[in-house]
């Protein structure tokens, strides 16, 4: 485990502010209706909840531009939102959080994604999602790629978030990818199974478990077992670095094919709610890599930020003094 000393600290945190990352990928909103089950309904075996509150916020690679700015940088949202209330209502909320919407394009052919969360008694009772999966017409795809090279010379990095909605097809991605390798920008891609082997040449390659035994066809009960798929993991894509999150367990990074990995364990002390970790992982080792940390830095760093977001019920992103204390109480 990495130990920062007060300096480098604050050296890789001041940097924070001057890093600007595009973000790509399917922008969603997140609703959660908050109440108490006192009853089962009369109409079927099923809890009532009673409704006491409402929120909605930021969420997939919305949520992903929503940390990078708490965390004191800048986010520039690509994206598409349907010609709806929904649609409006995720502008709104990026206004609000400070982040520009000229990145984000409107398909009136699609809805905007919306996943609702029913929250009983501090458990999760029932998520009902209003989402297409269907890939961009090519009209779209074409107009997100005219606004993502428009941008691309503002940014110090790419973050491709892929939730399988439909947004990051194959084209799109190989596009993408090949600007950035032309600019020499940093990209890094949290991907999902339908693309998976699309995402060749990217700088840092983010899966979870869970979808490189799905990608691979095969399972993960050992070090040994992880080891070997990243392997295979570096030869079908061309990556050059790879972070795993396991869960409990924690990451493993992989800095290169041939460099030796790295175990880093969870810091999560209590866990209620594992939603959006995944987005803080990759918003805050991008935004610490991009500020010049190594990539051990930036995975240790991503690790505090995930350890305080499961800490909290629903999708909450970190926020920058929050981080910089977590590491700080544990600073040499």
């Amino acid at each position: 485990m990495i130990r920062f000393t007060p300096s480098r600290i604050t050296e890789l945190f001041d940097n924070f502010r001057h890093q600007r990352i595009a973000v790509v990928g399917d922008l969603m909103l997140d609703r959660y209706m908050w109440g108490a089950v006192q009853r089962i309904s009369p109409e079927a075996p099923v809890p009532v909840v009673e409704v006491t509150s409402e929120t909605v916020k930021l969420g997939g690679a919305a949520n992903v531009a929503h940390n990078i700015v708490t965390l004191g940088a800048a986010a520039l949202p690509v994206g598409v939102v349907g010609d709806d209330a929904y649609g409006m209502n995720l502008r709104g909320l990026f206004e609000a959080a400070g982040l520009r919407v000229h990145g984000i394009i409107t398909d009136a052919d699609r809805p905007t994604t919306m996943k609702t969360r029913i929250i009983a008694n501090d458990q999760h009772v029932v998520r009902a999602d209003v989402e297409s999966k269907a890939e961009l017409s090519a009209a779209a795809a074409a107009r997100l790629l005219e606004v993502f090279h428009q941008i691309l010379p503002e940014v110090d990095g790419v973050i491709l978030e892929d939730y399988n909605k439909g947004v990051l097809m194959p084209r799109v991605i190989q596009e993408i990818v090949r600007l950035c390798r032309e600019s020499d920008r940093f990209v890094a891609v949290d991907p999902k199974f339908r693309n998976f082997f699309n995402y060749r040449g990217v700088d840092l390659f983010k899966p979870n478990t869970k979808e490189t035994e799905e990608a691979l066809g095969a399972k993960i009960e050992t070090d040994e077992d992880l080891f070997l798929l990243a392997g295979q993991l570096f030869e079908r894509l061309n990556c050059r670095s790879i972070l795993l999150t396991r869960g409990e367990k924690g990451m493993a990074l992989f800095p290169g094919p041939n460099q030796p990995p790295v175990l880093v364990p969870t810091r999560a002390k209590k866990i209620h709610d594992v939603s959006g970790a995944g987005d803080t992982v990759i918003a805050t080792l991008v935004v610490a890599k991009l500020a010049g940390a190594s990539l051990y830095e930036a995975a240790s760093l991503a690790n505090y930020a995930a350890g305080i977001v499961c800490g909290e019920v629903g999708v909450v992103p970190i926020e920058y003094q929050r981080l910089r204390e977590a590491v700080n109480d544990d600073c040499e």
